[in-house]
């Protein structure tokens, strides 16, 4: 059996290391309303918000934390500046090129994305501007996403001779499969519009409207009981990878349980008494 032909090593120099960056701490606020919302929000806005090393160790920090704090009721995921985020930082990726390297690097940034689906509560991308690359995989991997009307959406690693393999797993969850493979290979920009009628946001705003328009989905979230809100998230990811037998074995159980939830018992029962239900901040009696 003749043996595949190996392609010859390619030889890669490092590129000049970028001039001292300006001081870019933090990277990522965080801010904390009274009803449990958190805003995380990214800010390298000279950089575009590109998701440097410092940035995911960031976002991976804070939601640990979070995945622990019961008083969480919604995340909404922001960014500073014209782009939401226009993915991984390049220069700081070319600076020393090794296969070990990069192999850490996408494995911190698969970890990290799929914390947000991990989380009990529900994330809600803000995009104001520009999402590419692994930043249009961001906005993919949260449970919903509101965008300005004059966001755009790319996955344009192509363009550099690099497929976004990573941003076409979220990608491709999303929207349908024709439609999320014509954007890899292209490369090309959709306009917010275009990405809601593909699935991959949930409502368009003007930008005057963005807040408003987050607000409001935030508040109906926030209304609802914590708890089944977490179990639902949990069941929801949880079932898309099983046969349709499995799913409604686990939906069963998962219903089973949310009916003996404190939250569940107070909801029917104020429904059976034509009232509105008395539930406290986390979702509970």
């Amino acid at each position: 059996m003749s043996q595949p032909v190996k392609a010859p090593p390619v030889s890669i120099e490092p590129a000049p290391l970028p001039k001292a960056a300006r001081k870019e701490e933090p990277v990522l606020l965080r801010s904390q309303d009274a009803r449990g919302v958190v805003t995380l929000t990214l800010n390298r806005p000279h950089a575009f918000n590109a998701l440097s090393e410092a940035m995911l160790l960031a976002l991976q920090r804070e939601l640990d934390a979070i995945a622990h704090d019961e008083s969480v009721r919604v995340i909404v995921l922001a960014a500073e500046g014209k782009a939401f985020c226009a993915g991984h930082d390049l220069k700081e990726m070319r600076a020393a090129p090794s296969l070990e390297y990069y192999e850490e690097l996408f494995a911190q940034c698969a970890n990290m994305m799929l914390a947000i689906q991990r989380l009990p509560v529900p994330v809600i991308a803000r995009v104001q501007g520009i999402a590419t690359a692994a930043g249009c995989q961001l906005v993919a991997m949260c449970d919903l996403a509101i965008a300005s009307s004059i966001a755009k959406f790319a996955v344009s690693g192509v363009n550099l001779g690099l497929f976004c393999s990573a941003p076409g797993v979220a990608l491709s969850r999303n929207i349908l499969r024709k439609a999320a493979f014509e954007m890899l290979v292209t490369g090309e920009f959709i306009s917010a519009d275009e990405a809601k009628a593909r699935g991959l946001i949930n409502r368009v705003a003007e930008p005057d409207q963005l807040d408003a328009e987050v607000e409001k989905l935030v508040a109906k979230i926030v209304a609802k009981p914590r708890t089944a809100v977490a179990m639902g998230k949990e069941f929801f990811y949880g079932q898309a990878e099983l046969s349709i037998a499995a799913a409604y074995e686990s939906a069963s159980q998962t219903m089973a349980c949310n009916m003996m939830d404190q939250a569940a018992l107070e909801g029917v029962q104020a429904f059976i008494e034509k009232r509105p239900p008395r539930w406290s901040k986390g979702g509970e009696r």
